[in-house]
């Protein structure tokens, strides 16, 4: 993603290489996250829409990591404090799966003083609760790109 995808974009499209934002649904909400802590770049903002977080390796989906060390080195609530260079969204539906690992990754950044916009509106997860939830995501997006 950050070698390749975002690179190649950059080189097809207009674009201002200051205003990249990363964000995703579910598992891609976890992996804009991750990403976001893992690279050196600055995006002017990440966002997680129902972040797939899990609290510990051992909740975790068959599949998701190799190992523990694999969701140790992974592992986004340990490493909150490094997404304090970028404006950060969550969000999630109230009947959300993940809602525990939402809600303690949500409360790692308050511990290490890193703002976030956190929303929780009605809703499980999945098409239908994105879809309802499109423009104030964009919005978000627009404004800390600006």
């Amino acid at each position: 993603m950050l070698d390749e995808v975002i690179a190649e974009a950059v080189r097809r499209l207009p674009v201002d290489r200051r205003r990249i934002a990363i964000g995703g649904m579910s598992m891609g909400g976890f992996g804009a996250y991750d990403l976001a802590n893992r690279s050196r770049r600055r995006f002017c903002a990440v966002g997680g829409h129902s972040p797939a977080l899990w609290r510990t390796g051992g909740e975790t989906a068959p599949g998701a990591f190799d190992d523990a060390d694999d969701f140790a080195g992974h592992d986004v609530i340990a490493r909150a404090k490094a997404l304090d260079r970028q404006p950060l969204w969550l969000d999630a539906g109230t009947e959300d799966p993940f809602d525990q690992g939402d809600r303690t990754f949500v409360d790692a950044l308050a511990a290490q003083g890193v703002d976030a916009t956190v929303r929780r509106w009605p809703g499980g997860h999945d098409r239908a609760y994105w879809s309802s939830h499109w423009d104030e995501y964009l919005r978000f997006y627009a404004r800390a790109c600006r």
